[in-house]
Parts: C-alpha cells; structure tokens; sequence
C-alpha cells in the first residue's frame, strides 16, 4: 500500500513556497521572453520594427513574414541544413562509439593504471595545443576541405568520457559477471547490457554533440577554406546577416533588402533555433530518468 507524506504547512513552508513560485516565474520570464521577442520581430513590419527601441511583445502594425520568404529563397540555406544534418549524424555516430569505448574501458576495475591514463587525459581540459597546433596537425593528415575535418576532431570529449565512465562504474559488477558466465565477450557486455542502464546519460551526451554540431560555424572557417558547398546552416546564415544584399532573392532589389535587413537578422535567428528547440522535448525526459533503477534488486 503506498504510502503518503503529510506535511504540515507552517508559515516558514508556505513563505518559501510563495518564494519558489516567484522565483521560478520571474526565471520563466528572462527565458521567455527574449525568445518571444525575437519572434514577434521577426514577423513584425519592417519600418517599425527599425524604428524602435524596446522588447517587442507583439507584431508591430500589421504581420509581415517576407523576411521568411527572403531566407527561405537563398541559394544555400537548403545545402547547408543538409550539410548541418550530415555532419550531425557522423559525430553523433563516431562520439557515440568512442564515448561508450572509452568510457567502458576506464570504468573496469581490472583495467590497470586507469586512474593513471584518467589523470593523463584530464590533464588536456586544463592545457592542450590550441587552434594553430590543431590546425596544423588536421592539414598535415591531408583533412582540410573534406567532411572529416568537420566531424573527427571533435569526436572524443574528455568530459564526455568522465561522464560515460560515472555512468557505468555506479553499475553492478554482478551484471558483467552473470553475462560472463552466460559467454558474453566485452563488446556484448558494452553494448547489450551495461549501454541501456546508461542511456539517459548517452542521451545526454548526443544532446550535447548534436547542439554542439548545430553551432558550429568556426570549424568551417578554419577547415574548409574553399570548399563552400560543404559549408554548414551556421555559415549560409552568417553569409545572409553580412553579405545578403547581393544574394538574398532576384526578386527583391537594395532598398527592399536594406529595410529587411533587422527582421532578417531576426527570423535567420529563428530558422538556426527552432528545429533544436522542436527536438529537445524528445529527449529531455532522459535528464531526470535514473540510469540504473531496477538494474539489480538487493
């Protein structure tokens, strides 16, 4: 019979209570609201959207979405969302498989001198050779203006590793020894058993690479000097807020251009940010769902 906890609600309980509310609306609001007003922006009249000077709650005079229409007509927005999701799906794919290896190996108690290489690796978060070494390494391997380039530095997170190998060290060396005796190797071990007790922080971590991916515009301008048409959504929009007046629509000459030109920058905001927002829903349940509850019954 389940049973409840009846809590007596004294003033202390019910003023922190009333704070609580207040301060989780008034946190609700800094993060809503910006995004709200980016939005009515977006759709708002052009002239009155250049003339004004505070938050804009609700379209100015009349709903205008050709700054949508502008966007959606340049020449490489469409290459580079499908370039974005490309490279999504191969790091995705490659810091999945390096993150549940690594983070297995450094989680086994029989592995020797794991804290040792732990501490090695760790070092690297504090000090590593920075953007010219990396550089200079990525155009000695023959990577420069290729898909690699955009998607193997960035493969292998030490802090990805730290929180994969958390993950599976608070599992039950039980499981792997029942598996053992069943015949189970190390890599039915890793992916069949010990990865689905730990995929709310898998999840986690795809979330990560995948927002991270979807950002990033600075590994383009370094790797993939000539190669433009690999360039990623974050490069085709820095392209329309700097260089749109040439290339935005044939349709619509400078001056329209020119008066668009804030609600561009608002609605290209919304095209770089709805899809992860439609997304993150899907997976925020793996943030408060515990990894290893029901793994072993004492």
């Amino acid at each position: 019979m389940e049973r409840r906890l009846n809590y007596k609600m004294t003033k202390a309980r019910a003023v922190f209570l009333v704070f609580a509310v207040l301060f989780l609306l008034a946190v609700s609001f800094v993060c809503f609201v910006p995004i709200w007003h980016v939005v009515m922006s977006s759709i708002s009249n052009p002239t009155e959207l250049n003339v004004s000077k505070g938050l804009v709650l609700y379209p100015l005079k009349n709903v205008d979405p050709n700054a949508y229409s502008m966007i959606l007509q340049y020449k490489s927005l469409w290459s580079g969302y499908a370039n974005t999701l490309l490279f999504i799906v191969l790091s995705c794919i490659t810091t999945g498989v390096f993150t549940v290896i690594a983070g297995y190996v450094f989680s086994r108690r029989r592995f020797f001198y794991r804290n040792t290489f732990m501490l090695i690796i760790s070092f690297t978060m504090l000090f590593n050779g920075g953007m010219i070494p990396t550089y200079m390494v990525i155009s000695k391997l023959g990577m420069l203006d290729t898909v690699s380039a955009m998607v193997i530095p960035g493969s292998l997170s030490v802090f990805n590793i730290i929180l994969m190998r958390t993950s599976m060290q608070d599992i039950s060396d039980a499981l792997e020894e029942a598996a053992r005796l069943d015949g189970a190797n190390d890599f039915v071990i890793m992916f069949r058993i010990i990865l689905p007790l730990c995929k709310s922080t898998f999840a986690v971590i795809m979330l990560f690479t995948v927002v991270m991916k979807w950002n990033d515009y600075m590994s383009a301008l370094l790797y993939l000097p000539t190669r433009t048409d690999l360039y990623p959504l974050q490069m085709a929009l820095r392209s329309i807020l700097f260089q749109s007046t040439k290339e935005i629509t044939s349709a619509s000459d400078v001056s329209t251009t020119t008066m668009y030109s804030r609600s561009i920058e608002y609605a290209a905001i919304v095209v770089s940010t709805l899809p992860i927002l439609c997304a993150y829903p899907f997976v925020q349940k793996y943030f408060v769902t515990g990894m290893t509850v029901g793994a072993v019954k004492s």
